[in-house]
């Protein structure tokens, strides 16, 4: 189990940052009042850009804190990267917020999230929207991380990203559009495409071993759009089914990005999840 970590001086008026295991600086937003709640966001976002849609909402109900994953927004980062080490912040991010706060993982940082729940008791409930692979080589097409790294090595960083969305994720064009349609935070996503293909490549190398999970006794919901690759049902599934304590919720006519194509019906499905 990580040590409590010390806290430091806040980064703006409301961001605060946290070393995690390796030294690393890990930065986190705080607003809202009430039970804590952390946010993880995906491959290519920062603390500013998956939440935005459903912040307002969630801040009624619960104190929440947005972190940076490193490597993103006012986050540190290191040569060498490791799922591990992920993990690791998350876990010390939650250990500076005290308590057991709950954890809302998206794509990525949902598997970073699922991975944290074994480094801290500090986990109260822990909620994960798609990301999390039985296999992580099966989700894959041959020779698609090969491809991104070529257009990253030719500076093709929005190529980068929309093979990502389309071709990893399996967005559909619509929803790569919404999230194009907003200008500053798809500017962040391209400058966060840089570091799609290391995560990629740990992602790839992972597979779920229930054994691992059988003390974890945080309750945990997993969500996943209808309108999503099939593979993450199976996954959810199965994941579930190996928990102590876990459930699926199935987002009607929705995809990978519920709480920006439906915000209301996402805050609805955490906030019951949460305080039941």
């Amino acid at each position: 189990m990580l040590e409590a970590a010390l806290v430091l001086e806040p980064l703006t008026t409301n961001m605060r940052v946290t070393p995690s295991r390796d030294g690393t600086p890990i930065a986190f937003s705080r607003t809202g009042e009430g039970t804590p709640l952390l946010l993880v966001h995906g491959a290519t976002a920062d603390h500013t850009t998956t939440w935005r849609s459903v912040l307002p909402a969630l801040e009624r109900n619960f104190m929440v804190c947005a972190m940076d994953r490193r490597g993103r927004g006012e986050s540190g980062d290191a040569p060498a990267y490791e799922l591990t080490r992920e993990a690791e912040d998350v876990a010390a991010v939650l250990d500076a917020i005290g308590g057991a706060p709950a954890v809302l993982g998206h794509s990525h940082g949902a598997l970073c999230a699922l991975e944290a729940a074994l480094l801290t008791a500090n986990v109260g409930r822990l909620i994960l929207y798609e990301g999390v692979p039985l296999r992580g080589a099966d989700d894959f097409a041959p020779g698609i991380i090969d491809r991104l790294e070529t257009k990253l090595a030719a500076a093709d960083v929005e190529g980068v990203l929309v093979a990502l969305l389309r071709e990893i994720v399996e967005m559909s064009t619509e929803e790569v559009e919404l999230l194009r349609a907003q200008e500053a935070a798809w500017k962040v996503r391209l400058s966060n495409a840089r570091s799609v293909p290391r995560e990629l490549r740990a992602y790839e190398r992972y597979a779920f071993a229930p054994e691992r999970f059988q003390a974890m006794r945080a309750p945990t919901l997993l969500l996943v759009g209808s309108d999503s690759p099939s593979r993450e049902l199976a996954s959810a599934k199965a994941i579930a089914a190996a928990l102590p304590d876990a459930r699926v919720r199935t987002l009607v006519g929705q995809g990978h990005t519920a709480m920006h194509t439906a915000p209301e019906d996402f805050v609805n499905e955490v906030t019951r999840f949460l305080t039941e």
